[in-house]
C-alpha cells in the first residue's frame, strides 16, 4: 500500500509523541509499506528543525521516501478543493492543506494525518485517509 504522510504525523513521529497516527506510521514502516511525501510536506518538516545535525538526519530519512511531484493539475485541484468547501460554508485555514490533499486525491492514495483541516475534504470531496 502507498500512503502520503502529512507534516503533522512526521512532526509527531520525530518528537516521539504517543498519538495513534504515530503508531500507524510505525506499523507502516515496520511493514515496509511505500511511504510518500510531496514538496510542501518536505519543506514544512525541515523548516522547523533548529539543529544542523538533526536537519541532515531528517533530510536523509525523508529522502528515502517516494517523492510525489506537484504539477499544474495539483494546484488547480487545490483551488477547486478550497472553492468547493467555501461554497459549503467551510473555510480551510491553511491552503497548503488543500495542496497536500490534492496530491493524495490526484494519486489516488490515502493520507495519514493528524490535522482537522483534512476532515471536511474527506467528508465532502472523497479524500481517502488512514488513522
Amino acid at each position: 500500500m502507498m500512503v502520503l504522510v502529512d507534516t503533522t504525523v512526521w512532526i509527531d513521529f520525530l518528537s516521539a509523541r504517543p498519538y495513534p497516527q504515530v503508531k500507524t506510521l510505525e506499523n507502516l514502516i515496520f511493514n515496509r509499506e511505500d511511504l510518500c511525501l510531496c514538496g510542501i510536506v518536505l519543506t514544512e518538516v525541515l523548516q522547523g528543525i533548529r539543529e544542523d545535525s538533526e536537519f541532515r538526519r531528517t533530510r536523509d530519512l525523508l529522502g528515502n521516501l517516494i517523492f510525489l511531484p506537484m504539477g499544474y493539475s495539483i494546484f488547480l485541484r487545490s483551488a477547486e478543493i478550497y472553492r468547493a468547501l467555501r461554497k459549503k460554508g467551510i473555510t480551510i485555514k491553511k491552503s497548503v492543506d488543500c495542496m497536500i490533499a490534492a496530491v493524495a486525491i490526484e494519486n489516488d492514495i490515502p493520507l495519514l494525518h493528524n490535522d482537522k483541516n483534512f476532515v471536511p475534504i474527506e467528508k465532502h470531496l472523497g479524500l481517502k485517509t488512514l488513522t
